[in-house]
């Protein structure tokens, strides 16, 4: 086990961020492969037990929070960051194209920022943070298009990605609040999923009452069905990977990582996020990287950069002492 001086080095914890986003941006591949066999809802249904189940075996105890309003939070998260997220994420692919919800979502950390300022009173907010965030959106532009410049508005579909978008503010809200509660980042991200799957249970009732007539909440019973698609090795192997590693061990770690170095900073590394996508496109699937692509990388690199500088020239002007 690492020492506690250890887990406070920024360095490390840097690091764990960007492991948790390398994660986040390779998941796509395990979708893609699942969805050939399963609703998008049934894998969100498959992913959420079995982060909760791992985190449960890893930390069993119970919870002891000093007030019991502060479920509130833990439900919040739950909701906000878990199911809802990634529920209206996976239907804005359904309504318009993937490239728009990537960029759309990419919007995240100047909703986190916003949110944070209004009800944390954190000021994150500064020219250079515009800057950084303008550079960066650019750069997911081009990675995400990546030489294809197909783009149309589809205003169902950007809408729920744009909802998705404030949905982890708000998430990124609830975290921060529960950091402040001093308890293991595993046993309060099980809780926050036990709350997602509680939120997950009156879709999952449309979605077995409606049968095929809802396709992203259809829950398939078929005997038959099942047993083929659960008799494919790659398909526990996909479920694996999102459920223990992009789950249960991510989720944990980014709260860890929340706590240490503060939520909005944290969250600017979701700008890397369409960048791992293309780079790990290129490496396993021999998608090609376009000069536009590179050019995008590069903007977004930079984008993170100025925005990481905006916080540390903002918490070197806290540390000044007052001059008269």
């Amino acid at each position: 086990m690492l020492n506690s001086s250890l887990l406070k080095n920024k360095g490390l914890n840097y690091f764990f961020a960007l492991f948790v986003i390398l994660i986040w941006g390779i998941t796509f591949v395990s979708t893609k492969y699942l969805l050939r066999s399963f609703s998008a809802f049934e894998i969100l249904i498959v992913r959420f037990i079995t982060a909760y189940t791992m985190l449960w075996l890893m930390k069993p105890e119970r919870i002891k929070l000093l007030r019991k309003k502060d479920e509130l939070w833990f439900f919040a998260a739950g909701a906000s960051g878990v199911s809802v997220y990634q529920f209206l994420e996976n239907i804005a692919i359904d309504y318009t194209l993937p490239a728009n919800v990537c960029i759309i979502v990419s919007i995240c950390p100047m909703f986190t920022a916003i949110i944070a300022q209004i009800f944390l009173k954190e000021k994150n907010i500064n020219l250079l943070f515009v800057v950084g965030f303008l550079l960066a959106i650019s750069g997911i532009v081009f990675v995400t298009f990546n030489g294809a410049l197909v783009f149309h508005l589809s205003p169902k579909g950007d809408f729920l990605a744009l909802a998705a978008a404030v949905c982890w503010a708000f998430y990124s809200l609830s975290v921060t609040k529960i950091a402040s509660f001093n308890l293991s980042p595993i046993s309060s991200t099980r809780r926050q999923f036990f709350w997602a799957l509680v939120c997950m249970i009156p879709i999952a009732v449309f979605g077995i009452l409606n049968g095929k007539n809802s396709p992203m909440t259809y829950i398939n019973l078929s005997a038959a069905a099942n047993a083929e698609r659960w008799s494919d090795i790659f398909n526990w192997l996909n479920f694996g990977f999102l459920g223990i590693a992009a789950s249960a061990f991510a989720f944990a770690v980014w709260n860890f990582v929340c706590k240490n170095l503060g939520t909005v900073r944290v969250t600017v590394f979701l700008y890397l996020t369409p960048v791992v996508t293309i780079v790990f496109a290129f490496l396993i699937l021999g998608d090609k990287i376009t000069l536009m692509g590179s050019i995008g990388a590069v903007l977004t690199i930079a984008g993170l950069a100025i925005s990481e500088a905006s916080k540390r020239r903002e918490k070197g002007r806290r540390n000044m002492p007052n001059e008269r």
